[in-house]
């Protein structure tokens, strides 16, 4: 089955009533959790931006000290699942200086964490890679807020 255009799914969704918009978005939260998941991003958290940080900011911390230590195959593999996370989190919210603040966060913990990463050519890569992904982020921000974020990534070498 090829999927619609989204214009074309814009179209439609435009004739449809309030109700059948209800029971679309229900049906849509009910066969994938990364639904429910942008459902629960823009209905609860899109008003509290600073506080869907901290949640995630949080959730970095929390996943880190349950990374393996002793084997660096492991440790990778934790790592990157991380990181898809984070991804998902970011792509929810669309917003720069989410994006900057939860990398630099991110760096912050990998340096911070018991495991050498710079035993392991790849968790140096992808600590570097995810340092300029924030740098990147940090350039699209106002100037004031990159002066106040440039200091915390320069902090991160």
């Amino acid at each position: 089955m090829k999927a619609a255009s989204l214009p074309e799914i814009k179209k439609e969704l435009q004739r449809k009533s309030p109700r059948e918009l209800l029971e679309l978005c229900l049906v849509l939260a009910r066969f994938k959790l990364e639904n429910k998941e942008l459902l629960t991003y823009s209905l609860f958290e899109k008003d509290y931006e600073d506080g869907y940080r901290e949640n995630i900011k949080s959730y970095i911390t929390d996943q880190m000290l349950a990374v393996e230590t002793m084997n660096v195959y492991y440790a990778k593999k934790s790592v990157r699942k991380i990181l898809r996370q984070l991804k998902k989190f970011i792509r929810y919210s669309k917003n720069k200086e989410t994006e900057a603040v939860v990398l630099m966060h991110f760096c912050e913990e990998l340096a911070a964490h018991s495991i050498n990463y710079k035993r392991s050519r790849v968790l140096v890569n992808m600590f570097e890679k995810q340092r300029e992904m924030a740098k990147k982020a940090i350039d699209k921000l106002h100037e004031d807020l990159q002066y106040d974020y440039l200091q915390v990534w320069e902090s991160l070498k």
